[in-house]
């Protein structure tokens, strides 16, 4: 059986109260005393509940983080950045898998409330009139990565999607290709949808080239998938193509699959440029180029950010 405050009161001959204020780094006990109560902690092995603490000091030394989707690279890459500034200042980190339900997401933030967390990291969602809700109950700081909020005021971590597209596709453009195409993710999608397309179209037009729709290729999500069923589509489409914008590295690589199983030679036949940098990128024969996005420093900083709004709050 684990021993309990009660446990280490009556081996160190003092009140619980007094265990409750050397555990807390509160006044009112000798130097003596606490050397006392430590080595009775340490005797019996005794570790303070995280939760029971938190509701003294107002800090359980965790962090929340909600994430749509934690079976990507990209998930990965952000929760290590996460994971390792925590780790750095003495926090754990909880990682809830939401799959983009909300009622599911909702009930991970009640869950994270329970359980008293410091603060949140909500990744890659749009923000919702009941989401900000639920934030503003906890009480504690909220930073999103890789989304933003025009209508609450949430601090965020995340790149310009559409300069990003924009620069892939001037590179394209720069290289000397005229028909360029791109293998969109979701056209509606506020978050990385719509930013990426008008980015890509903005470049074309700059460049004195005509832009049409068709030369986009829609999608539910930014999976290899969705690169790989989309590819033969652009190009039976507009078989003039001669570059493709890849609206995420895992569409790119099921892009150059798709091209390897039609006969087409990447990139003696159609340049193809895609967009994160993940790990994938390397591994893709030929290596792919991409825009990189610095998934590690996102979470990194998100959680700095996190810290910070909690020192201030406190």
């Amino acid at each position: 059986m684990n021993p309990t405050i009660q446990d280490v009161a009556k081996a160190a001959k003092v009140s619980i109260a007094t265990v409750s204020r050397v555990l807390n780094n509160q006044p009112g006990f000798s130097e003596k005393t606490k050397a006392r109560v430590l080595q009775a902690i340490e005797d019996l092995g005794y570790q303070p509940n995280a939760v029971a603490r938190g509701l003294v000091n107002r800090n359980t030394g965790t962090i929340g983080v909600l994430f749509p989707s934690v079976s990507g690279l990209l998930s990965a890459e952000i929760l290590f950045g996460i994971e390792a500034r925590a780790h750095e200042e003495g926090y754990s980190v909880i990682v809830c898998n939401t799959a983009a339900n909300p009622e599911k997401t909702l009930r991970y933030i009640q869950v994270l409330s329970e359980k008293r967390v410091d603060g949140l990291i909500f990744v890659s969602e749009e923000v919702t009139e009941d989401y900000y809700k639920a934030f503003e109950r906890m009480g504690v700081p909220v930073v999103l990565i890789l989304t933003q909020s025009y209508k609450y005021p949430l601090p965020y971590v995340k790149v310009d999607d559409a300069h990003a597209a924009y620069t892939a596709t001037r590179h394209l453009i720069e290289c000397g290709h005229e028909k360029v195409g791109m293998l969109s993710g979701n056209p509606e999608e506020l978050l990385a949808g719509v930013g990426r397309i008008e980015g890509f179209k903005r470049a074309l037009l700059e460049a004195g080239l005509s832009y049409s729709d068709s030369y986009v290729e829609t999608s539910t999500s930014f999976t290899f998938e969705d690169g790989l069923a989309n590819f033969p589509k652009l190009m039976n489409r507009h078989p003039d193509i001669t570059a493709i914008f890849a609206a995420s590295d895992e569409i790119a690589v099921g892009a150059v699959s798709a091209a390897y199983k039609l006969g087409i030679s990447i990139p003696n036949d159609v340049s193809i440029i895609g967009y994160d940098n993940l790990k994938l990128a390397e591994t893709s024969v030929p290596p792919l180029t991409t825009i990189s996005q610095p998934f590690q420093r996102m979470g990194d900083k998100a959680t700095e950010m996190v810290l910070e709004m909690k020192k201030i709050m406190m």
